[in-house]
């Protein structure tokens, strides 16, 4: 802080000597060392609130960027889901085209991505009937007899 050497504390203890006086001397240096503590700690305390300061402006920064940096990721996911999205849609409506062509159908198709999803109780879910021949379509009250 201060580049005083003892030559220039011999002079300063004898000029306050002669100013002060032998009595007052040893309360006016207990003073002065107890003033002299408290800048030191007051200066520590101002290096210590500098160096939170930095600190958090540092944190801060870091913050922004990962913020940054999860807004790029947030964005490339939410790209990659759309392109996915957009694959899956074409690949239904390729399905959709193809069965369409292979059924031969004169009715338009039935779009996979359009449907809703519908919850129909068992009783009314359609059943697929197998036709055997003249004898299949008849029913089983109708064969016993």
């Amino acid at each position: 802080m201060l580049d005083i050497g003892f030559s220039e504390l011999l002079l300063i203890g004898i000029v306050a000597l002669v100013v002060i006086g032998p009595e007052r001397l040893p309360k006016v240096a207990r003073t002065a060392g107890h003033l002299f503590g408290r800048l030191q700690r007051y200066v520590a305390n101002v290096k210590a609130d500098i160096a939170r300061e930095m600190e958090l402006d540092e944190l801060r920064q870091f913050k922004g960027e990962i913020e940054d940096a999860a807004r790029s990721v947030e964005r490339s996911i939410a790209d990659e889901v759309s392109l996915a999205e957009r694959e899956v849609r074409a690949l239904a409506q390729e399905a959709d085209r193809t069965i369409h062509s292979a059924l031969g159908s004169e009715t338009p198709p039935v779009s996979l991505t359009d449907a809703a999803p519908t919850n129909l109780p068992a009783e009314a879910s359609p059943q697929l009937e197998l036709s055997l021949g003249p004898d299949a379509t008849r029913s089983p009250e109708s064969k016993a007899q």
